[in-house]
């Protein structure tokens, strides 16, 4: 069983971006969940959101408190105590920030990916949103699914503009990253 924990704030998409990892993934014949844990709801809140992907049915029914990876999608929630508590031994962190990976080399306990999610964003969609962005890059990094899967589950959330937009957002994401660099993590 893959299982991602979504760090972010209110307004950048988490629960979507939970929902749509998990529509991809029922895509392509998996067993999935999404579901999120709010504190505050209000727009700029710390969100947290899960996602469990497995070839077999998932009875788990609790937060997920030991994942496999993490999407951070605000930089700032770094400063949060814990935040990356419970990250399996060997596990990853997809971080939307500007600056590179290796500035978090000595930070955090764990290998990270940085994405400029945000900017990227605001250049397609006009909106500062990085989950779609962030779920890209992260299929790409893990190979777990094929991005037709979340272009699959993009058309059932969006339609005409904002799907044209959101489709060319991921295809740059994608790029950005390299393919197949998490697939050991994923596939174990």
């Amino acid at each position: 069983m893959i299982e991602v924990r979504i760090h972010g704030r209110g307004g950048q998409g988490n629960v979507v971006a939970a929902y749509l990892l998990a529509t991809a993934a029922f895509t392509e014949g998996w067993y999935a969940q999404a579901f999120p844990a709010f504190g505050a709801e209000r727009r700029g809140a710390p969100v947290i959101a899960f996602a469990r992907l497995n070839n077999k049915i998932i009875r788990r029914r609790c937060q997920i408190v030991s994942p496999d990876f993490l999407i951070i999608q605000d930089e700032a929630l770094l400063h949060i105590p814990g935040i990356i508590n419970g990250l399996k031994p060997g596990g990853r962190i997809l971080l939307n920030s500007v600056r590179s990976s290796e500035a978090f080399a000595d930070t955090l306990d764990a290998r990270v990916v940085t994405l400029p999610a945000t900017q990227m964003a605001k250049e397609y969609l006009g909106r500062p949103v990085p989950n779609t962005a962030l779920l890209s890059a992260f299929l790409n990094l893990t190979g777990l699914l094929p991005q037709a899967a979340l272009e699959h589950a993009l058309e059932q959330r969006f339609q005409d503009k904002v799907l044209e937009k959101n489709l060319a957002l991921i295809e740059a994401a994608a790029k950005k990253v390299e393919h197949n660099q998490w697939q050991e993590v994923a596939n174990a």
